[in-house]
C-alpha cells in the first residue's frame, strides 16, 4: 500500500502521526485535531513549509496513534519525540547539563546541594542555572544573608564528634548546628528565608523579616534584631541589582526567539515577583520549520514533564502558538491552577518579549561567532598538519596512574569543537603493567579499534604524549588495517629550551604536535586557534581520566587498595594490620610510624604514605603539564623507561 492510499484510511480523530522512512526510521512526529486532514495536507501541497517536500520525498509510510483530545496528543507527541529523536523535529535537549540547587526540609539540618536533576521527592529545587558562575553568584549573595550549613553529612558528623565547629562558623557563613551553637527554630527561619529568597518572593520575605525584627526589638532581644536588620539590608541590596520589569508582582516566563537560516536560539526570561531572576538559552541547528512551529514544539516539551520546572502564572510568547488552548489546559493541569498563555501585541508585555528576543539574538550571534571560530581552527589543523579531511570529530586519549597503581585511561570526543559527552569512554587497564604507558596505550587502542565497526572512528585521533605515544597509536592502526589521521600533543622539554629557568617557571613552554612519518614536530604559535582546540581536548581527556581514577579510589575498600600497591605483598599487609591495628590506622599513620613496622622498608613506607596522602584537589594545571613533560622526556631515544602519568589536578 502506497503512502497516499495509507493516508486515505486514516481516522479523523485527534492524535499523533509518525512519518517513517523506507527502513522504518521515524522522520517526523506531529499532532493534529484531525489526523486524516492534517497528514493529507503534506501530500497535497497544502502545507507550504520549506521542509515538507524533503520530508515527503523520504517518507514511505505513516503511523498514527489516536487520542481522546488534542491535549493528550500533545503529551504523547512529546514522549514519542524523546523516544525516537526524529531528524525533522525540533528536540529540546535534556537539561541535565544545567545546575540546580536542592534543599530538603525533611533533613534535620537542611542544606543547599548542587544537583543536575529535578525529582519529585518532596525537596525544593531552585534553578536551573546555566553556568556554575551564575550559581556561585546566587549562593554568594545568599550565604551572606541566610547562612546554612554546606558540609556533607559525614563531615557534619565528624565535627559533631570533635565538639568544635569548622572555619565556616568563624567566617559567619554557618551558624554551627554541628556543635549546638544554634537552636532549631532560628535555623528553620534561615531555611524559610532561603526558600523565599531563591523563589524571588522578595516582598513576602521583607515583610516577614521586618515583623520579626519589630518583635525582637519589643522583647529587647537587640542582638536578634540587629541580625534581622542586616538580613533586611542584604536582601534590599540584592533586589536592587535585579531589574524591575513589572509594577505588579506577577510570575511569568517570557520567551524570545532569534533565527539565522537553520540556526535558532530560544531565550527564556524568568520573571518572579515582577523582577527578572534568571535566564536560560536553548539552541537548535538545521531547523527548517517556521518560527511559529518552533515555538509550539518547544513549549510542548519545555513544561510537559512533571516536576522538571515550575510553571508560572503566565507564559508569554513572541508568536501565536499552535493549539494554544490545549497547551494552556495542560499547563494548568501541571500547576494545579489556571495558567495564562499570552501573545501580546501592545502594552508593557511587548517590551518584555522584545527583551527576550534581544537576548536570543545576542545568544545567536555569539554562537555563530563561535561556530566560525571552530571552523577556522579545524581548517588550520587540516592545513598545518596535512590531514586528509576537516577534523570535525576528534577523540582524545590519556593514561593516568597513581604511584604506579590504579592505571586508567580516558577517551573524550569533540564534535564541531564541542564535547560530545555521550561518546566519552573510560577504560580500566586490565593486563598492561600500570607503570608502562606504552603497554597501557596498546591495550586501550586495541580495545577501541576492535569496536570500530559498532563505534565509528573519528576524523582524528589525538593522544597525550610525544613521538613514542604516537608510534603506539600508529602501530595499532596498522595492525587493525585502519587508515585514520592520528597525532600526539606534548609540551616542549626543558633541555630543548635556551632558558631552562623560564621553562620551569610555568606556562611559557611551547606545545609540540607530532604527526606520523615526520621527524620534527609541528610548532603551532601559542595564539593558534587550532592549537588551543587541541589543548582543550588534551586537558579534557586528562580531567576525565583523573575523575575516573578518583571514583575508583572512592569505591575500593582499603584491602583492595593495599593489594594494588607495588611491593606490598600479603606478608607486609599482615604486618601492617598486626602492628597498627586497623586499616584506618594504616591510612592515617605518619611516615615514621609506617617505616617502623617490621618488614616495611623506607621505600615501602614512602609508597604507602604518598598513596594515602595524595592531594585530590590541589594540583594545578602546571603540575599536570609537568606530568606530560616527564613522560614525554622518555619518548626520545636514550630515555630510561616511562614516567608517571599526570598527577591529579583540580577539575
Amino acid at each position: 500500500m502506497g503512502l497516499a492510499e495509507r493516508v486515505q484510511g486514516l481516522p479523523t480523530d485527534p492524535g499523533v502521526y509518525l512519518f517513517k522512512s523506507r527502513t522504518g526510521a521515524v522522520l517526523y512526529i506531529g499532532k493534529a485535531q484531525n489526523l486524516r486532514t492534517r497528514v493529507r495536507s503534506y501530500l497535497s501541497g497544502g502545507d507550504g513549509r520549506i521542509r515538507v517536500p524533503r520530508l515527503v520525498a523520504r517518507a514511505q509510510d505513516v503511523d498514527v496513534v489516536v487520542t481522546s483530545t488534542v491535549k493528550e496528543a500533545l503529551l504523547l507527541e512529546n514522549e514519542l519525540i524523546k523516544q525516537h529523536k526524529p531528524p525533522f523535529n525540533v528536540r529540546l535537549r535534556d537539561d541535565k547539563q544545567y545546575l540546580a540547587l536542592r534543599l530538603d526540609p525533611a533533613e534535620t539540618w537542611p542544606r543547599l546541594v548542587q544537583v543536575r536533576r529535578f525529582k519529585e521527592d518532596g525537596a525544593h529545587y531552585f534553578g536551573p542555572y546555566t553556568s556554575s558562575h551564575a550559581m556561585r553568584e546566587a549562593l554568594g549573595n545568599l550565604r551572606r544573608i541566610f547562612p546554612l550549613r554546606t558540609c556533607r553529612d559525614a563531615v557534619f558528623r565528624d565535627y559533631e564528634r570533635r565538639g568544635r565547629p569548622c572555619i565556616e562558623y568563624e567566617m559567619k557563613r554557618c551558624p554551627g548546628p554541628c556543635v549546638g551553637l544554634v537552636e532549631r527554630e532560628p535555623y528553620e527561619e534561615l531555611v524559610r528565608g532561603t526558600i523565599l529568597f531563591l523563589r524571588g518572593k522578595s516582598n513576602e520575605l521583607m515583610n516577614s523579616l521586618r515583623k520579626r525584627m519589630a518583635i525582637a526589638s519589643d522583647e529587647e532581644r537587640f542582638e536578634d534584631a540587629a541580625r534581622l536588620r542586616d538580613q533586611i539590608h542584604g536582601v534590599e541590596k540584592t533586589v536592587e541589582r535585579q531589574q524591575i520589569v513589572a509594577d505588579q508582582p506577577v510570575d511569568r516566563d517570557v520567551f524570545g526567539v532569534a533565527r539565522s537560516g537553520g540556526e535558532v536560539d530560544v531565550q527564556v526570561l524568568h520573571v518572579r515577583g515582577g523582577r527578572v531572576v534568571g535566564t536560560q538559552g536553548y539552541t537548535f541547528s538545521k531547523v527548517e520549520m517556521p518560527n511559529s512551529e518552533v515555538m509550539s514544539s518547544f513549549l510542548s516539551q519545555y513544561y510537559v514533564t512533571p516536576g522538571d520546572r515550575e510553571v508560572p502564572a503566565e507564559v508569554i510568547t513572541p508568536l501565536v502558538v499552535e493549539d494554544d488552548d490545549a497547551l494552556a489546559s495542560l499547563l494548568a493541569e501541571r500547576a494545579s491552577r489556571r495558567v495564562i498563555l499570552r501573545h501580546p501585541r501592545r502594552g508593557p508585555l511587548v517590551d518584555l518579549v522584545r527583551m527576550a528576543n534581544n537576548n536570543a539574538e545576542l545568544g545567536l550571534e555569539r554562537r555563530l561567532a563561535e561556530v566560525a571560530s571552530v571552523e577556522a581552527a579545524l581548517e588550520e589543523l587540516r592545513d598545518r598538519l596535512s590531514l586528509r579531511s576537516l577534523p570535525r570529530t576528534i577523540e582524545g586519549y590519556d593514561i593516568s596512574t597513581l604511584n604506579g597503581t590504579l592505571a586508567v585511561a580516558s577517551r573524550v570526543t569533540f564534535e564541531q569543537g564541542q564535547p560530545a559527552k555521550a561518546r566519552y569512554r573510560r577504560y580500566r587497564i586490565r593486563s598492561a603493567e600500570a607503570g608502562d604507558d606504552y603497554a597501557c596505550l596498546r591495550e586501550v587502542f586495541g580495545r577501541r579499534l576492535a569496536r570500530a565497526g559498532q563505534d565509528p572512528l573519528p576524523d582524528l585521533l589525538l593522544v597525550d604524549g610525544g613521538r613514542g605515544q604516537l608510534g603506539v597509536l600508529s602501530a595499532a592502526l596498522r595492525d587493525a588495517g585502519l587508515d585514520v589521521d592520528a597525532i600526539s600533543l606534548s609540551k616542549e622539554r626543558d633541555d630543548e629550551s635556551p632558558s631552562v629557568r623560564v621553562k620551569r617557571s610555568g606556562g611559557l613552554k611551547n606545545e609540540r604536535v607530532f604527526v606520523p612519518n615526520r621527524r620534527d614536530p609541528v610548532m603551532l604559535p601559542p595564539s593558534s586557534r587550532g592549537l588551543l582546540h587541541l589543548q582543550r581536548i588534551r586537558d579534557e581527556s586528562h580531567r576525565f581520566a583523573i575523575e575516573f581514577q578518583r571514583d575508583l579510589r572512592s569505591r575500593m575498600n582499603m584491602t583492595s587498595i593495599l593489594e594494588e600497591l607495588p611491593g606490598i605483598g600479603p606478608g607486609k599487609r599482615r604486618a601492617l594490620l598486626r602492628e597498627l591495628g586497623s586499616l584506618r590506622a594504616v591510612r592515617s599513620a605518619p611516615l615514621e610510624q609506617l617505616a617502623s613496622v617490621s618488614g616495611i622498608s623506607a621505600r615501602d613506607a614512602t609508597v604507602l604514605f604518598e598513596f594515602f596522602h595524595h592531594d585530590d584537589g590541589s594540583a594545578s594545571g602546571n603540575e599536570s603539564h609537568r606530568g606530560n613533560e616527564e613522560r614525554d622526556a622518555h619518548d626520545e631515544p636514550g630515555g630510561g623507561g616511562h614516567g608517571e602519568s599526570p598527577s591529579e589536578g583540580a577539575d
